[in-house]
C-alpha cells in the first residue's frame, strides 16, 4: 500500500518530478492521482503539454513543452495542479485557492505543506481570478518549492 492509501497525504516520492532545468523555466505539476473521468486541464493547456492516456488515466505533463502558464491550475476541480519555477534562491508557486479571504498583492501569509502545517511565511506576488477559482504566485524558499501546496490567509 502506498503511503498516500494510507495517509490521504502525497509525498514528493509518489510524483513524477521535473528535471532542475525544467524548474528553472517554470512547469505544471499534477498531483491527481485518481482514477476519475476527468479532463478539463487537457484542454486549457494552450500548447498540449498535458496527456492523459484515456478519460479516467492521471494527467502527465509534458515538462519540456509547458510554458507555466498556469491556465490548468484554475480548471482542476480537485484542485490538484501547481505551477513551480526556480528563480535563483527563490521559487514561484501558483496555487489555486477558493477560500476567503482572498489575499492581496504583497500580503504575507502562511505556506502550508500537504499535511496542512506551516512551513513558512511567504509573500502574495500575484493574485488573479480565473473563473471561481482564484490563482495565487507566492515566493518561497528554493527548497520548499516541491512541499508547499496551499495558503492560510
Amino acid at each position: 500500500m502506498k503511503h498516500y492509501e494510507e495517509t490521504g497525504v502525497l509525498m514528493e516520492k509518489d510524483l513524477n518530478l521535473p528535471s532542475k532545468a525544467q524548474l528553472q523555466k517554470g512547469v505544471a505539476l499534477t498531483e491527481c492521482i485518481q482514477k476519475i473521468p476527468c479532463d478539463p486541464c487537457v484542454d486549457s493547456c494552450p500548447v498540449h503539454a498535458i496527456s492523459m492516456v484515456d478519460i479516467n488515466a492521471p494527467p502527465v505533463v509534458d515538462y519540456d513543452t509547458c510554458i507555466a502558464c498556469g491556465q490548468c491550475v484554475a480548471v482542476c476541480p480537485g484542485l490538484a495542479i501547481f505551477v513551480v519555477k526556480h528563480e535563483g534562491e527563490h521559487a514561484l508557486v501558483m496555487l489555486p485557492y477558493e477560500m476567503l479571504p482572498v489575499p492581496k498583492k504583497d500580503d504575507i501569509v502562511d505556506a502550508l505543506d500537504r499535511s496542512g502545517s506551516v512551513v513558512q511565511k511567504v509573500m502574495v506576488r500575484k493574485v488573479v481570478k480565473r473563473g471561481k477559482t482564484h490563482v495565487i504566485t507566492i515566493e518561497t524558499l528554493k527548497e520548499n518549492a516541491m512541499s508547499i501546496r496551499n495558503i492560510r490567509v
